[in-house]
């Protein structure tokens, strides 16, 4: 019945859906995990980075699921990759063009909205396809303070505490409602005094750990299977600053956590 009406992306079905949509949302129900948690103090991002081969070059430089919009800006995809990248660079020439004109960073929700506006177009133009494609934003402006926003094929966007996309988002989802809690800071303001709630106390760089590591499809984790990052205000400056970490610091928070027994000779500090 379906294959009548999913042709075109304009067409409804009798039951007033939009397969097209649908479709573009199942992609990203496939694709790797990427988690996003609100804290007092910053906003952290975490990936899953699906290796599909051993033979892949892993450069510091090529991160895949979490990118730098502006200054004070970070996001998360899910989904198709080559779409991620058209919209990654649209909205950093939206981020641009606003810092051009008001010599001040874009607001959160205005450079999501922005996006949103873009990815309902592709829904309602005939010849066109829906990005397939979801975002996590982690931002922070005067306005709001930081923030998080998610953002779907369909152009709607929310703001969440904590929230999850990708493989396996129903099981992230349970364990985010389940340890999460409001107020929480970055990180475990005493990491040693753990006990059977655990769960309650950890921060959240700590948490969004946790659920990364229960819904992989992998046995082990570490740089190679995952990316971070954190935005925080620089103690310095005040300024929102985004940092993507790399693969020792990675790496050694991982084995911070205890999900991870790899040790790097490097000693980079995370916290």
């Amino acid at each position: 019945m379906a294959r009548r009406y999913d042709s075109r992306t304009t067409i409804f079905s009798p039951e007033g859906r939009l397969y097209q949509i649908e479709y573009a949302m199942e992609a990203i129900s496939h694709a790797g995990t990427c988690i996003g948690i609100l804290a007092s103090d910053g906003v952290v991002l975490a990936a899953e980075k699906r290796v599909t081969s051993k033979l892949l070059d892993k450069a510091e430089a090529s991160n895949e699921k979490i990118f730098e919009l502006n200054a004070n800006i970070l996001a998360g995809v899910a989904g198709i990759t080559a779409d991620a990248n058209s919209l990654v660079n649209y909205s950093r020439m939206q981020a641009q063009k606003y810092l051009y004109t008001y010599d001040d960073n874009i607001p959160v929700e205005q450079l999501t909205q922005r996006l949103c506006d873009l990815k309902q177009g592709y829904t309602q133009y005939g010849g066109l396809r829906p990005f397939g494609v979801s975002l996590l934003y982690a931002g922070h402006d005067m306005h709001h303070g930081f923030q998080l926003y998610h953002s779907d094929p369909s152009g709607n966007y929310s703001g969440w505490k904590a929230t999850c996309v990708g493989a396996n988002n129903g099981t992230a989802q349970s364990l985010l409602k389940q340890d999460y809690r409001d107020g929480v800071s970055l990180w475990s303001p005493a990491p040693d005094q753990h006990d059977e709630t655990e769960g309650s106390k950890c921060g959240a760089v700590e948490l969004a750990c946790k659920v990364l590591g229960k819904t992989l499809d992998a046995t082990t984790i570490d740089s190679d299977k995952v990316e971070f990052a954190i935005l925080k205000l620089d103690p310095k400056t005040g300024k929102p600053k985004g940092q993507i970490l790399k693969a020792p610091e990675i790496d050694n928070l991982l084995v911070k956590v205890g999900l991870s027994n790899k040790k790097d000779q490097e000693g980079m500090d995370v916290s």
